[in-house]
């Protein structure tokens, strides 16, 4: 980020709502909402101001959250639940596990995921030959979240 971009933004918790409203038309050519609170301008303010430099969100994500949004407005309680986002992990990345005394360390590229020299397609294959039993491999690894809800990363 900037240094010009970072002060603004460093700025804004420190402005009236008067001064938000104002520099949310100076930055955006629009009057904002009515009802939103200080607490809700300086972060979305800070938000539009980034995206205008840098740019927003890709289309597919867009796409994504459009379809996540639809399931929750037709059915709250399952909303998510067959739209559960995956953890999508960079290549490079590396996963770290240890089990039974012995630290296992896999690497994720754009083709899998490398394990002892050897490229395998999931991480539940690697699970299961360091477990000996059908595990899930996100799940082993980390990656996964609980049926709680919460990441365990």
């Amino acid at each position: 980020m900037s240094d010009t971009l970072a002060d603004e933004i460093a700025e804004l918790p420190r402005l009236n709502r008067a001064q938000l409203r104002a520099k949310w038309r100076a930055v955006l050519n629009k009057e904002p909402p009515v009802h939103l609170r200080k607490q809700l301008l300086v972060p979305l303010l800070a938000y539009k101001m980034q995206e205008q430099t840098y740019g927003g969100l890709r289309p597919e994500v867009k796409r994504r959250l459009r379809d996540l949004a639809d399931s929750f407005e037709s059915n709250p309680k399952q909303a998510g639940a067959k739209h559960q986002i995956p953890l999508r992990m960079k290549p490079g990345t590396r996963l770290i596990r240890q089990w039974q005394g012995e630290t296992h360390h896999v690497t994720v590229s754009d083709r899998g995921f490398e394990y002892d020299g050897r490229l395998y397609s999931s991480l539940s294959e690697i699970a299961r030959l360091i477990t000996g039993t059908r595990w899930s491999g996100p799940l082993f690894f980390g990656t996964k979240q609980t049926k709680k809800g919460r990441g365990r990363l």
